[in-house]
């Protein structure tokens, strides 16, 4: 099943819709980046890691990395250490345990709505977004890759 529509330049454009049952073992899954900003006064942000959630596969990871060079540039006396520190407590809670602290016992679902939660003036998730993945983890793999490094 497809829909047409007519785009404001006239060009006709074709979305295709999976119903339940052809969407080749995909399922659906959530995600969000992590932004560093360093300066909230400036407005000024670099991507820093990205969280992904696949309720069907009860997952939630989270990969990141940070370009030092680039944090830097945008404020020199950033405190490198902290914000690694708060990128590295982010992928504990991910893989839950022991390691996720307070969020130890919470299921995927629920420790991915306390990542996504704002709550630091420096490290802050971005707005979610869905799409379909057969594979949870090499799609936090390529995301990394496609929207943070």
């Amino acid at each position: 099943m497809s829909e047409r529509h007519i785009h404001m330049a006239g060009s006709v454009v074709e979305r295709h819709i999976i119903r339940g049952g052809q969407s080749g073992d995909r399922d659906v899954f959530e995600y969000a980046l992590l932004r560093v900003v360093p300066r909230v006064e400036r407005g000024e942000c670099i991507n820093a890691g990205v969280l992904v959630y696949c309720r069907a596969k009860a997952y939630v990871g989270a990969r990141t990395h940070l370009d030092e060079a680039r944090l830097l540039a945008l404020d020199p006396a950033s405190d490198v250490a902290g914000i690694r520190a708060a990128l590295g407590a982010v992928e504990r809670v991910c893989g839950g345990g022991e390691a996720a602290g307070q969020a130890a016992g919470d299921d995927a679902g629920r420790r991915f709505r306390w990542l996504i939660a704002p709550r630091s003036t420096v490290l802050q998730p971005g707005p979610v977004h869905t799409g379909l993945t057969a594979d949870p983890v090499a799609e936090t793999e390529r995301l990394l890759e496609l929207l943070v490094r």
